[in-house]
């Protein structure tokens, strides 16, 4: 979660046509609980459907050229293909589609979490001590995630023939089985009881192992829940899982060149010397 862009016209702008969207979508906003995403990209608040339900009213927007693609038709892609996921996914009710002035806005309506993610931040700084039952969902979760088809893409070989030598120091695993991943799990889009997966923007094919090895990397700061991840995706320290921890290695290894994810980088490179010696 982000503070309110410090431009006040960014924050004027997603403000009215937030409200905008509501009206088109017939519910009304409720007080308390906004959500900003990071420059202001994306504005979401609680609200009540016409019929009194709960739900969460998710505006993004974008320049206008860039209204298509992988991140933009996220949440609807994912609505066709996993539904509510077995109930471990909020299901997506309505999207509203409007542009002004060169900006296109996309409203998404969905079914409202009530219960906290786990954390504020995606790296994990206390071990939540989650019930085996929770872990055991989570994996039937993501296993009916990566038998979905897709043409989506999350992550590009050619990505990993440039990232994972740079950042790892490793040749690109080429012979990877591909299969279809959330691609951005972790403690800031799970909910404990029930479990909910949440942003569904950037899921596509990756390396299998994918979603277990962001989760770890995510974890990494807390040795005894790190252990709990390996034990839940077993596929993590095999010769199977190299490609997808690789590449969630060189990715996290990126971001902190880049000055991001600083609390993880002397364990991001302890895990690459673990997969060097492999």
């Amino acid at each position: 979660m982000y503070s309110p862009p410090p431009d006040p016209d960014t924050e004027r702008r997603m403000r009215t046509h937030h409200a905008r969207a509501a009206t088109a979508l017939h519910v009304q906003v409720e007080t308390g609980g906004e959500f900003w995403g990071w420059a202001g990209r994306t504005l979401g608040a609680p609200a009540r459907t016409a019929d009194g339900q709960p739900a969460w009213l998710r505006l993004v927007s974008t320049p206008q050229d860039k209204a298509s693609g992988k991140l933009w038709d996220g949440a609807l892609d994912a609505q066709h293909a996993f539904g509510d996921l077995g109930g471990h996914r909020p299901a997506l009710l309505a999207v509203h589609d409007a542009v002004d002035d060169g900006t296109a806005y996309r409203a998404e309506l969905s079914r409202r979490v009530d219960q906290p993610v786990l954390t504020a931040d995606p790296i994990l700084q206390h071990d939540p001590q989650l019930p085996d039952s929770w872990w055991q969902q989570l994996g039937g979760a993501l296993e009916k995630v990566a038998t979905v088809d897709t043409d989506r893409v999350a992550v590009r070989q050619q990505y990993m023939d440039r990232a994972i030598p740079e950042y790892v120091g490793i040749p690109a695993p080429t012979d990877a089985r591909w299969t279809t991943a959330h691609a951005d799990v972790h403690w800031a889009n799970l909910t404990a009881q029930p479990l909910q997966l949440l942003d569904w923007e950037g899921w596509g094919q990756a390396p299998e192992g994918f979603d277990a090895a962001t989760l770890y990397a995510y974890t990494l700061l807390q040795p005894d829940a790190a252990a709990r991840v390996r034990t839940a995706f077993p596929i993590l320290g095999s010769p199977s899982g190299l490609a997808a921890e690789a590449t969630v290695c060189a990715q996290l290894l990126q971001t902190v060149s880049r000055g991001d994810n600083l609390a993880l980088e002397d364990q991001l490179r302890a895990w690459s010397e673990e997969l060097r010696s492999r």
